[in-house]
């Protein structure tokens, strides 16, 4: 499956400490059955931001700098094109961005013969405030749900799970959940870390148990808790080892949990 070396190994959460452009080539073709990546936004640009009611830089780090539009269209053409080379036919693929580099993701996908299925928006119930007052309140992110654009192309919708989960109606695509717990940073923090619940809802509504899910970009692993947790194959890939190493404080809190 990948013939490298893991930088950490246990059951069924494995991580990867490397470029994720050399990581994903050593992959097979059709691997994965699903993968989320939160990609770099590419905002860094010195500015100011709100955190815990203080005001800090926006900048997230050198991985996250703002960068020309060529440069970020390039960028993400190069990931996607290689995710789709080792997603399986009938597997899909999540995507999560703000507008700083959304619409670069969503015309990649296109080109690289995805077919966009879902446009989700999150909406959180507590984002910071706008500390400039001079936009609207940052309250939302999309996270963009495609699979491949083949002829008669199958994907996985456990529709009934969604339905039942939301009180037997039919799910919108439309979140609503408050931004990342306290309770789920105990053990460190990511500068982009996802709510846990947000990850559960797209591992339960598109794959099965026994899946193998990506991130290529796994930052805390928020994507291999949930996998964890849902019986779910987790791998994940990032090039900073201080996110590996608090990614797997965080699958080793769960195991405790679960003795």
């Amino acid at each position: 499956m990948y013939p490298g070396e893991f930088y950490f190994e246990d059951a069924n959460f494995k991580l990867i400490y490397d470029d994720t452009f050399v990581a994903l080539k050593q992959f097979e073709e059709k691997t994965f059955d699903m993968i989320f990546a939160d990609p770099p936004y590419f905002l860094s640009n010195d500015g100011i931001t709100c955190s815990s009611g203080k005001m800090v830089s926006v900048n997230k780090g050198d991985w996250d700098k703002e960068i020309s539009v060529e440069e970020k269209h390039a960028f993400n053409k190069k990931w996607i094109k290689e995710c789709y080379r080792i997603l399986k036919d009938n597997g899909t693929i999540w995507i999560s961005g703000t507008l700083h580099n959304i619409y670069s993701i969503g015309m990649a996908l296109e080109e690289k013969n995805f077919k966009i299925i879902n446009n989700i928006t999150w909406q959180k119930t507590n984002p910071p405030p706008n500390l400039a007052c001079k936009t609207f309140t940052h309250s939302t992110e999309t996270i963009l749900w495609a699979r491949k654009n083949l002829p008669k192309g199958k994907y996985i919708f456990n529709y009934n799970l969604m339905k039942e989960l939301n009180h037997n109606k039919q799910m919108k695509d439309v979140w609503t959940t408050s931004v990342t717990k306290p309770s789920e940073k105990k053990q460190g923090k990511h500068p982009t870390q996802k709510p846990l619940e947000i990850l559960e809802r797209i591992i339960l509504a598109s794959t099965n148990v026994n899946d193998l899910i990506l991130d290529p970009f796994c930052g805390s692993s928020t994507t291999g808790i949930a996998a964890t947790k849902l019986n779910r194959k987790y791998i994940g890939i990032d090039n900073k080892k201080e996110y590996l190493n608090l990614s797997i404080r965080r699958y080793e809190e769960w195991k405790e949990k679960e003795k």
